[in-house]
């Protein structure tokens, strides 16, 4: 079945750097094909009658720029095929795929056979910097650039400093990204939870803010000192962290986890879900730290940093599990909660950091709306529906928060819906 919408009056954002407005639209058979008079001069023609708007918005697809994607062709818990589906049904035109996996995407054989698969979501993979994600020895950086990988990237935690100054120092990498997580596992210490009385409440390992500040630090004199490479930083998740960079004379283009935008560790019970996630989840303070740094542009982008798992893994104690949630048919519904209906914010404004930020993060073309095109979402502000992790053609994962919670938002349609992905 295709998608084809009149609508007389909607919301529309057309592209970055334009306002949000109502006027009427033509979609058939998933295709824009008219806006304005145009649209209702055709749906006359036609004999199409109009649907009611509402406060439903028309807009540009979404941009994930990281998320883990660890047994992309035969994982029961997510792979390739059921990712591209969801992606489709949570409106994501385009998704950032980082380099960890069964077999991680350090040579041009890991990138070469993801990059086979033809999909209208589009596949940006992250090679690997460091030779299995081991910190030790290097890729073949240019090597996997030139084959398919439009960045570097390592794990969720800094390799080594002085392997990172030497690949700085050699340059393979050129102009594309290299996208780096301010998090030093051994300062973190098994710690689950930042630090805070909250954490302190609900009896979890502390997680110091250190963890976070001192690879942050090194990370920012590492670029000071090599500025021609163009550094990315993973998931900002302290108030500490934002200030740092906001008093940086260079600021690296810098995401952050959704889930940080909408919940802390005063918010939760302790059997959710949404506990063991990496960077660790900060306190109130944290989290409108964040949102200020992304109000204020410190902060450019914001990631769903998905980490599918099993049910065999999150049946698990939170302190066993694997750690990560994984739920991009969530992150507008909340965000939009969060950020526009309680936060203040303009649609334009959500759209730079979902959308058309995370597409300079990857150094790719942002989305738009054009005429003949099918790289649209519709989105309804006012539909209620309830999480489950059986919704139909989503994924297998289980790890996803909120589950059978009524959630307020849904995206109603995308036009990348019908199109199937080719296998060459």
């Amino acid at each position: 079945m295709t998608s084809s919408y009149f609508f007389e009056n909607i919301q529309i954002l057309e592209q970055a750097g334009t306002s949000l407005k109502r006027e009427p639209v033509l979609i058939k058979d998933g295709v824009i094909k008219a806006f304005g008079k145009k649209a209702l001069q055709n749906a006359k023609l036609l004999g199409i009658k109009p649907r009611q708007a509402k406060n439903m918005l028309l807009a540009p697809c979404l941009v994930d720029p990281h998320s883990f994607l660890e047994s992309p062709f035969n994982g029961k818990e997510e792979n390739i095929y059921t990712l591209i589906e969801k992606a489709k049904l949570s409106g994501y035109g385009q998704l950032g795929i980082l380099p960890r996996g069964d077999l991680w995407r350090d040579h041009i054989e890991s990138i070469i056979s993801l990059k086979a698969i033809k999909s209208e979501v589009l596949i940006h993979l992250w090679g690997g910097f460091s030779l299995n994600g081991k910190g030790v020895n290097f890729s073949k950086h240019s090597e996997i650039l030139q084959n398919g990988a439009i960045g570097l990237s390592d794990d969720d935690f800094m390799p080594p400093i002085e392997l990172l100054k030497q690949g700085f120092s050699i340059g393979e990498m050129k102009k594309s990204p290299v996208l780096l997580a301010p998090r030093d596992k051994s300062l973190q210490a098994g710690g689950m939870s930042r630090q805070s009385v909250y954490t302190l409440r609900a009896g979890w390992p502390l997680d110091p803010v250190e963890s976070e500040t001192i690879p942050l630090v090194q990370l920012l004199e590492l670029h000071k000192q090599y500025p021609e490479i163009s550094l990315r930083l993973m998931n900002i998740s302290t108030a500490e962290g934002v200030a740092i960079l906001k008093s940086a004379p260079s600021k690296p283009m810098a995401t952050i986890f959704w889930w940080h935008l909408v919940n802390d560790n005063s918010s939760l019970s302790p059997f959710e879900i949404g506990w063991s996630v990496t960077p660790s989840l900060g306190s109130p303070l944290d989290r409108a730290s964040l949102i200020e740094g992304l109000e204020e542009n410190v902060l450019a982008a914001i990631s769903v940093h998905s980490t599918p798992t099993d049910n065999s893994e999150t049946k698990l104690p939170a302190n066993k599990r694997k750690k990560g949630i994984s739920c991009h048919n969530l992150v507008l519904p909340l965000l939009w909660d969060q950020l526009v209906r309680k936060s203040g914010w303009e649609v334009e404004k959500l759209w730079e950091k979902i959308s058309f930020g995370p597409s300079k993060f990857l150094n790719q073309a942002e989305e738009k709306l054009s005429l003949n095109s099918n790289r649209w979402l519709l989105f309804d502000p006012d539909k209620e529906w309830y999480q489950s992790h059986e919704e139909k053609f989503l994924t297998t994962a289980t790890n996803q928060p909120l589950k059978d919670k009524k959630i307020l938002g849904k995206v109603i349609d995308c036009g990348l819906i019908n199109q199937a992905y080719q296998n060459d």
